[in-house]
């Protein structure tokens, strides 16, 4: 009997857990304005994670005023940046760079770094072109 009641236990808790993972995960286009015009932003990196399951960067963009705006923009997991030329050298604090892609659908300053100028001017996608559209 307490075998019993000690299985039906774990299977209760333990199979809601086992999908945890897969809920964390989000479509892009759940997330990102896919359909709207895209921003393209100049700003200077203040950080860098080169993580899974996605990365992240974080610039401050200076507007005509000099006021500073943070803004954070999503791209593709380490794996695949790399398959695109990405290493995690490719963004030092203190580069200014140029960054273009889908805006987050709540409006804040969150967005899906498509295409990156870099500072020697190389062009780098920050997810597969192919597979985000």
């Amino acid at each position: 009997m307490r075998k019993t009641t000690l299985l039906m236990l774990i299977t209760i808790l333990g199979v809601p857990a086992s999908e945890l993972p897969a809920l964390a995960h989000h479509s892009f286009a759940a997330v990102f304005d896919m359909q709207g015009a895209p921003v393209k932003v100049t700003g200077t990196v203040t950080r860098f994670d080169f993580v899974n399951p996605h990365g992240f960067v974080y610039l401050d963009v200076k507007d005509d005023t000099g006021n500073v705006t943070k803004w954070k923009f999503e791209v593709t997991n380490p794996n695949a940046l790399l398959r695109l030329g990405w290493t995690k050298e490719t963004l030092k604090a203190g580069d200014v760079v140029t960054v273009e892609g889908p805006r987050a659908k709540d409006g804040t300053n969150f967005g899906m770094g498509r295409t990156w100028t870099l500072p020697d001017g190389r062009q780098v996608f920050g997810n597969n072109p192919d597979a985000v559209r």
